[in-house]
């Protein structure tokens, strides 16, 4: 028995993982009202966590998202067992055909919460990669305004050592004196 179709009847309903009776029924291969009178023989097997029925509220809300819908005239509303429920089935029903759906079904649970499980790590792992992207896109944007800041201080000092050279590269015009002819000078008046 495939997988992939059982999976499409396990739905979520008031936070659990829940299969309809209806659709067990078919799995099994009896008719609801079998499986539901069996069910009712052992009540005791089956406290709250493990089966219960859905409101109406909960009922139409499962129909609006089932777009092929063969629900027809309902006159009670469906149970709606979680994995220990369906578990609990098994000792039930008998029959191999039920032995070997429960088999499947149980499978499909497991493959669900493996998947649910896996998606779970992805998902956190995904948002801790965001996290530091984050962080780091954060300290590249401090990071890129030190230098800026720092690269405006540079300039300005660069301005600063450029006007300094400047000033000190041109000379300044000095007034001529007037000075002392070269050479010796004679004392005695001759030339």
């Amino acid at each position: 028995m495939e997988l992939q179709p059982i999976q499409n009847k396990i739905y979520e309903i008031r936070g659990q993982r829940v299969m309809l009776d209806r659709d067990l029924a078919e799995l099994y291969q009896v008719t609801t009202g079998a499986l539901n009178q069996a069910v009712k023989r052992n009540i005791k097997r089956f406290p709250p966590d493990f089966m219960f029925q859905l409101t109406h509220q909960e009922f139409a809300n499962l129909k609006s998202q089932i777009v092929t819908s063969s629900w027809g005239g309902v006159r009670k509303m469906p149970y709606a067992f979680t994995e220990q429920g369906v578990a609990m089935l098994s000792g039930l029903l008998s029959s191999d055909i039920a032995i070997n759906a429960n088999i499947a079904i149980m499978r499909a649970f497991v493959a669900m919460r493996n998947y649910i499980m896996t998606t779970t790590t992805v998902t956190a792992e995904l948002s801790e990669i965001r996290a530091r992207l984050a962080l780091l896109e954060q300290t590249g944007k401090d990071n890129a305004e030190a230098v800026s800041d720092l690269s405006e201080d540079m300039r300005q000092e660069l301005d600063n050592i450029y006007q300094a050279i400047g000033a000190l590269s041109v000379k300044i015009p000095q007034a001529r004196k007037v000075g002392q002819p070269i050479g010796f000078k004679r004392t005695d008046g001759k030339k």
